[in-house]
């Protein structure tokens, strides 16, 4: 029986669901049918991960119906979802890494025995039993902390198996997986397909969902705008439904001024083991790249520039004059560095979005140690309007928000400053293709009023789309240098791993 015929699963209807009186879910309707991976994409705060947290009783709605099998489901907490047959693997995972892989599946769902006690010789065995049933290649005595990423996210589905899970939810459950362990993940999700399990599969990696998806919702705004049946999920369409105009036809890159009188020189610099002997010059006006593989030094690169790491050697000058070891010293000078880990160094998730979006700017707003409320309020109101945060709500912890209204806040608290050089390391991970439009628009912006933007990035199309010229380091040096006219990923990707291409000029 195909996708197509399958009976509905899961159905929603009219979900209706609001924060502090704003309406964050507006009569959503979205239905899963048995036998399919149903993909749900959308921009980071489209709704997409209220919608979930609904279904799996983490919040409760305010209006609407679902109905699992055809009968309507009071879903109002956590235990009524897993009761319903609604299993959820997040991208954090949640496995006990000290204990095994049975143990792990059972953990607070344990076979008693006939004195009450746990048996754990029957969980052993109905463990194997799920194992071979569906084809994994995984041993149920093995300790959790000794298996790779691909392993545990099998052990995840499994814990959903145990319990007959007739939905399993997957929210981005390729986040931390390399290729080959997100391939190994993909022969799961297919293998389930091919026994009749349903998949809700959230993710904001577009080739991902072509992939896998049997059909796609795409939501926008709170609101259902798009069903999309596989042979109708192309990319351009299903990027116009999540931003909601239609995509330019034409490349809009266009070469911009430079800029001579702002101007950052690296002169040998030198890192521990890292960096051994990077020199280069950027200039205002332009969008440098910095490409390598990850450990290269890239990020070490721009700690150094930043202030946040010293250099052993070398010499850091902007404009002719040298540049601070200090954060503070640079800061004023008019750097600004948007880091790789947002939440870990980025943001402070308990603050709200006005303190995140002043905390780069007290010297302006306490220049006394007193903070002026009023102009606090002024930079978050209009940070807020300029970066369009969702919800546009300045009181509201930046932890609540998506990972891409997050990025909106720590970019947008730089660009409040107008920084001569903003450093930027991995700028759009884990965003979507709606919100890396924006911050790609902000560079430009930035690099249009003669600033110098500098940016590390791993996404290969990303490096060659925004860049105006990229360095490739490669084994603690700059290796070859590529102009936007002339550059290839697979140039760029050779270029890392120590291989010259015509396209690129040595260094």
């Amino acid at each position: 029986m195909s996708a197509e015929t399958n009976p509905v699963l899961l159905e929603c209807k009219g979900i209706v669901k609001q924060f502090n009186g704003i309406q964050v879910l507006k009569n959503v309707d979205l239905d899963v049918r048995r036998g399919e991976v149903h993909a749900l994409m959308g921009e980071n705060g489209a709704g997409k991960s209220t919608i979930i947290k609904i279904i799996t009783g983490v919040y409760t709605r305010d209006a609407g119906e679902i109905y699992m099998d055809g009968e309507m489901v009071n879903i109002q907490t956590r235990q009524d979802s897993r009761d319903a047959g609604i299993s959820v693997i997040y991208q954090e995972l949640s496995l006990l890494p000290a204990l095994t892989v049975t143990e792990n599946i059972y953990l607070g769902q344990e076979i008693k025995g006939k004195l009450g006690l746990p048996d754990w010789k029957r969980m052993r065995k109905e463990t194997q039993a799920l194992i071979e049933h569906y084809g994994f290649d995984i041993n149920p005595d093995a300790v959790v902390e000794t298996l790779g990423m691909a392993k545990r996210q099998m052990v995840e589905i499994l814990k959903a198996l145990a319990v007959k899970a007739k939905l399993i939810i997957m929210d981005e459950p390729t986040a931390s997986l390399a290729a080959s362990e997100s391939e190994k993940l993909f022969e799961t999700i297919n293998n389930l397909k091919s026994r009749g399990a349903a998949i809700l599969y959230i993710s904001h990696r577009l080739e991902e969902v072509y992939r896998l998806a049997d059909r796609l919702t795409v939501m926008r705004d709170g609101k259902n705008v798009g069903v999309l049946e596989k042979d109708e999920i192309e990319a351009r369409r299903v990027i116009e439904l999540m931003i909601g105009h239609k995509l330019k036809n034409e490349d809009d890159y266009f070469r911009r001024p430079i800029h001579e009188e702002n101007i950052l020189e690296v002169k040998d610099l030198r890192y521990k083991n890292m960096l051994k002997g990077i020199s280069f010059t950027a200039r205002g006006g332009e969008i440098l790249g910095i490409g390598g593989l990850v450990g290269s030094g890239r990020t070490e690169l721009i700690s150094c520039i930043y202030g946040a790491m010293k250099q052993d050697s070398g010499t850091i000058t902007y404009n002719g004059k040298p540049t601070s070891h200090k954060i503070l010293a640079n800061m004023k000078k008019g750097f600004g560095l948007v880091p790789e880990d947002r939440r870990r160094e980025g943001f402070i998730p308990l603050l709200s979005i006005q303190q995140n979006f002043a905390l780069a700017s007290y010297d302006k707003i306490a220049p006394t140690g007193i903070v002026n409320s009023r102009k606090e309020v002024e930079l978050a109101e209009r940070g807020i309007k300029d970066y369009d945060v969702r919800p546009p709500m300045r009181n509201l912890p930046v932890g609540n928000l998506s990972g891409g209204n997050q990025q909106k806040v720590v970019l947008g608290r730089w660009l409040a400053r107008h920084p001569n050089v903003l450093l930027l390391d991995e700028p759009t991970a884990g965003v979507d293709v709606g919100v890396k439009a924006d911050l790609y628009q902000y560079m430009r912006d930035l690099a249009q009023e003669g600033h110098i933007v500098i940016m590390v990035s791993s996404d290969l199309a990303e490096l060659t789309y925004i860049s105006d010229r990229i360095l490739v380091i490669h084994n603690g040096v700059f290796f070859e240098e590529f102009m936007h006219e002339n550059v290839t990923q697979e140039a760029v990707l050779l270029a890392s791993s120590g291989v010259h291409t015509e396209e690129g000029r040595p260094l």
